[in-house]
């Protein structure tokens, strides 16, 4: 029985191992990035903004503004990634938001109007 639980850890571990070569090998990277925005609907507006080709997560924190992306490096680009943001209407420090899309954007979402979220 001691000699089947050690088989089991040993594949597990190894497993483990060629799960994490197999990521590393496929260039995933994550950032955080800022991103201005005050709500709920600013959450999902920006986390949908980011998803497209080669993004495996995005997740906006209401709380900080920070938004926490893992993508394929030879998917797709920060710079994408953040183009696509700010013409959903987000101002990002190094991309400011499409002026079309913020003025469309629900008076909750607003950010602009609240000087501590830009």
């Amino acid at each position: 029985m001691k000699h089947i639980v050690f088989l089991i850890a040993v594949a597990i571990t190894l497993f483990g191992i060629t799960a994490t070569a197999q990521t590393a090998d496929k260039g995933t990277v994550t950032e955080k990035i800022e991103v201005a925005g005050n709500c709920g609907m600013c959450k999902e507006r920006i986390e949908n903004a980011a998803y497209g080709k080669g993004v495996k997560h995005a997740e906006w924190d209401k709380t900080t503004g920070i938004l926490t992306i893992t993508y394929r490096a030879d998917k797709t680009t920060r710079e994408a990634i953040t183009k696509r943001i700010a013409g959903a209407g987000h101002d990002i420090p190094d991309q400011p938001a499409d002026k079309a899309a913020y003025e469309n954007l629900p008076p909750c979402c607003s950010y602009k109007t609240n000087p501590d979220r830009h």
